[in-house]
């Protein structure tokens, strides 16, 4: 078994393209396995533990997987959000629960923002029956969705695109969104934290942060998961939202630590259809 060598002058584009087609290699076998030893991808391409190492250190550091002890995992953890095939089938009885309550918000003629996270895919699913209704979104996953379906004007965000996220991020990304306004934005969190919202990534930051500036009401989609889980990037605090959903599977102390906080909840599956907050002094 031996180690890449160090890229040639003459051989550096060669080196490279077995770079990435083993670390491409390695993100779809742990993608489709779920987790994957470091010693049998070592053997499996034929190169050292070190570089192995090195391999799934990059793929963490850009979305597409998680390091743990012996190996790597595509399974979320309190501070790794997973894959979007991960993500699409974790807590999809909530999500749905989630999308149904937020699907009551959309009326016809509605301009709608809806970000890149999962829970939001799930309501993208709903539009169709509330059409007509514009679209404007950055996730790929919910162009696919939506393209074709009668009844949706679809507005796709470009930008630069993160596979990891199968969406577009970046600066072109929030200057586009900045450029349009909705009457609706509908988005998740990766995680909530002492009223506060956080990501793993400041590129998803700074375009959710964009979604937010450019819509009238804010409606933030939020699972009981993301109570116990980490983020490295603040967002905004809940209190920005217009209106907060979480599922009925969301402590009684975290419901009641919110509502303390002044948050507008709708608890999605026993509090009937949402209502927005009332102005105030009526």
């Amino acid at each position: 078994m031996t180690d890449d060598a160090p890229p040639s002058t003459t051989g550096s584009v060669a080196d490279g393209g077995s770079t990435r087609r083993r670390r491409e290699a390695i993100r779809r076998q742990v993608t489709d396995e779920g987790f994957v030893r470091i010693k049998d991808l070592a053997a499996a391409h034929t190169v050292s533990t070190m570089t192995i190492h090195r391999d799934l250190d990059e793929l963490q550091s850009t979305g597409w997987l998680r390091k743990v002890r012996g190996g790597a995992t595509a399974e979320p953890s309190a501070s790794y959000h997973g894959d979007v095939r991960h993500r699409r089938q974790a807590m999809a009885a909530e999500k749905r629960a989630l999308a149904e309550a937020a699907a009551e918000l959309v009326g016809a003629g509605a301009t709608v923002m809806i970000d890149e996270s999962t829970t939001a895919l799930e309501l993208a699913g709903l539009l169709p029956a509330r059409g007509p209704v514009t679209v404007i979104t950055n996730f790929l996953a919910a162009v696919n969705a939506l393209t074709g379906e009668s009844g949706i004007d679809l507005i796709a965000l470009g930008g630069a695109y993160y596979p990891a996220y199968d969406a577009f991020l970046g600066l072109r990304t929030s200057e586009a969104i900045r450029s349009l306004r909705a009457d609706l934005l509908f988005m998740s969190t990766t995680a909530i934290t002492n009223g506060q919202c956080y990501h793993q990534s400041q590129e998803t930051v700074a375009v959710k942060r964009a979604l937010m500036e450019s819509a009238d009401r804010r409606v933030l989609l939020a699972d009981h998961t993301k109570f116990v889980k980490n983020g490295l990037f603040q967002l905004a605090p809940l209190t920005d939202f217009d209106l907060v959903i979480v599922d009925a599977g969301t402590p009684t102390p975290e419901i009641e630590a919110l509502r303390a906080r002044g948050v507008h909840l709708h608890i999605a599956g026993r509090d009937g259809t949402p209502t927005w907050p009332l102005p105030a002094g009526s």
